[in-house]
């Protein structure tokens, strides 16, 4: 797909907030600084649309990014950042699940994890939440360019019979350095928008 005119459109923390047009949403889910803006900026082939940091727990919204007036990728609030009070992260944690279970414009989410790390309790809690939910989704297992080329296809395969032993749910590598991993997931998402 190319993009033509993406435009960040809002921060949001309750339903009132949300855009209204009805388009459809692809959800990027994961912990705080596994990459989600840098996979967004990647696609979109933009530097800064989605505000990176290496400081995890930056994103304490859900933000709406417009793509073309096709549909939106929506970043979600990492989780697993212990910098937030209790309170704050229930509060995150509930608007997050007040819009993953409530929301009809959701079409994909995009579950991203860290292909250098074995999925943490968290990111086992967030697999089955997902799966709770009911909605379409697929896995990516992000900054492949941190590990040996030849062994990214052996480590995805790890990654994923930890997380989801079935192998019923796609699991991709992702780059943002390598941008060689695109095409595969813009097809998955055109897939769900058209």
């Amino acid at each position: 797909m190319l993009v033509k005119n993406p435009n960040f459109e809002i921060s949001a923390v309750s339903s009132k907030q949300y855009p209204k047009n009805g388009l459809p949403e692809i959800v990027l889910v994961g912990k705080s600084n596994v990459g989600k803006s840098s996979f967004i900026n990647t696609m979109i082939n933009r530097k800064k649309l989605a505000r990176t940091s290496s400081e995890p727990g930056k994103t304490r919204q859900i933000n709406f990014y417009n793509i073309d007036d096709i549909f939106y990728f929506v970043d979600l609030p990492g989780y697993g950042f212990s910098k937030m009070s209790k309170k704050e992260q229930e509060q995150v944690g509930q608007f997050i699940e007040k819009y993953l279970f409530n929301r009809n414009e959701i079409s994909l989410i995009i579950f991203l994890i860290d292909i250098r790390h074995t999925p943490t309790a968290n990111d086992k809690l967030m697999y089955n939440y997902i799966i709770s939910s009911g909605l379409p989704f697929i896995i990516l297992a992000n900054k492949a360019d941190k590990i040996a080329i030849t062994k990214v296809e052996k480590t995805v395969t790890y990654l994923q019979k930890c997380i989801n032993p079935i192998g019923d749910i796609i699991t991709l590598p992702f780059s943002s350095e390598r941008k060689i991993y695109q095409d595969e997931i813009w097809k998955i998402i055109d897939k769900y928008v058209n």
